[in-house]
């Protein structure tokens, strides 16, 4: 498996060294992190592009970097990974984005998040997958609403990794079937 997914404006594809700067600059952004429970370190695994091209080329699947063909060399990251912690729901699969704030508003979120459903619904075989973020988080919902997931309220739950008088302790959880 190359790791790589091509939308008609969007490659989602393997991360570069050239990407850790911008990813970088977006942790640093006070309206990317937001909603996040902590701002993106630029340390550990998740920050290091040769161990997630690895775990890319190994599984398929993972976070890819996001390049808006011709114009943007790195927009952000569309991600999909099992979800890491233990909940009502798991074990599952999980879509997600972080994009850079100026690209923001362009369809990027919405575009990278169908073809990665695509690839988990198509390639990976999978019956269902997830969407989780902060209650607050409504732009986020509006993408999961606009890739065809839905939400019912029963469903939302406490974040495990979160502490119990964090303001983003409540999340919401989208659902999406192999239609």
């Amino acid at each position: 498996m190359t790791g790589s997914i091509e939308t008609e404006r969007l490659l989602l594809r393997p991360w570069r060294d050239s990407d850790l700067a911008p990813w970088q600059a977006m942790g640093a952004d006070p309206r990317v992190t937001r909603f996040l429970r902590a701002p993106t370190a630029p340390a550990g695994p998740i920050a290091n592009p040769e161990i997630i091209t690895a775990r890319l080329a190994e599984h398929g699947y993972g976070w890819w970097a996001v390049e808006v063909k011709g114009k943007v060399p790195f927009a952000g990251v569309i991600v999909l990974q099992d979800v890491p912690f233990e909940a009502h729901f798991t074990p599952a699969m999980e879509v997600g984005w972080h994009l850079a704030a100026e690209h923001w508003g362009n369809g990027y979120a919405t575009e990278g998040g169908r073809a990665a459903l695509e690839f988990a619904f198509g390639k990976l075989g999978r019956t269902e997958v997830v969407a989780i973020t902060a209650k607050q988080n409504l732009p986020s919902q509006r993408v999961m609403e606009r890739i065809g997931m839905t939400r019912d309220p029963a469903d939302d739950f406490e974040h495990p990794r979160l502490p119990p008088d964090s303001p983003l302790r409540t999340h919401v959880l989208y659902r999406v079937r192999r239609g």
